[in-house]
């Protein structure tokens, strides 16, 4: 994470940033996880306002932190913000980032299982229940495609797809805990396996 990005935010910037977390905040349907795919686009490709390292660090640490997995949000934002110079601008974009991806979903989330609640028994909340699961599924193939792919190097590495597929496999068909599988791809890490 040694590489920086230097900003100037101006306040269009800041509502330009908000505007976005509100929308994702909407599509965010598997969490917010679902939706790096898009926060990558915007931050990373578009507008340039975190390097490609911030973003997979903000992420990273998040996944590894105790605690709700949207502390990622709050990472991209302080990132932002700490990219114009300031420690403010850091926890203003922290108080961007999260008011912007909370509230809309969490207003949906409320009202929408209130009335599925009270409507289970219709055929199309049903429907709509279980077509909502391969839509979430290809949001997460999408982010993992997006971390995967990290500096570049990544797309190069057959090792790293291999221990990707067979770590699928072996969650898909047995009941091995994944932290199991985290330990050995942290020993194949550390002896240069992979």
């Amino acid at each position: 994470m040694s590489e920086t990005v230097h900003l100037t935010l101006t306040g269009a910037d800041w509502l330009t940033l908000f505007t976005q977390y509100l929308m994702l905040s909407l599509l965010s349907v598997g969490g917010a996880i679902s939706t790096t795919s898009e926060m990558h686009r915007f931050l990373v490709d578009q507008h340039h306002w975190l390097t490609q390292s911030q973003f997979s660090a903000s992420i990273a640490i998040a996944q590894a932190a105790p605690g709700p997995n949207v502390l990622f949000v709050a990472l991209m934002g302080w990132h932002v913000g700490i990219n114009t110079g300031s420690q403010w601008a850091g926890l203003f974009g922290v108080a961007v980032t999260m008011i912007g991806i909370m509230v809309p979903s969490t207003t949906l989330t409320y009202l929408a299982a209130q009335w599925g609640h009270r409507n289970r028994q219709l055929r199309g909340v049903r429907a709509f229940k279980q077509g909502m699961g391969p839509i979430v599924i290809g949001l997460l193939i999408a982010t993992g495609w997006i971390l995967a792919r990290g500096d570049g190097t990544a797309a190069t590495e057959w090792r790293l797809w291999l221990v990707t597929v067979v770590s699928a496999l072996v969650v898909w068909r047995t009941r091995i805990h994944m932290l199991w599988l985290l330990g050995a791809g942290a020993a194949l890490g550390w002896f240069h396996v992979i």
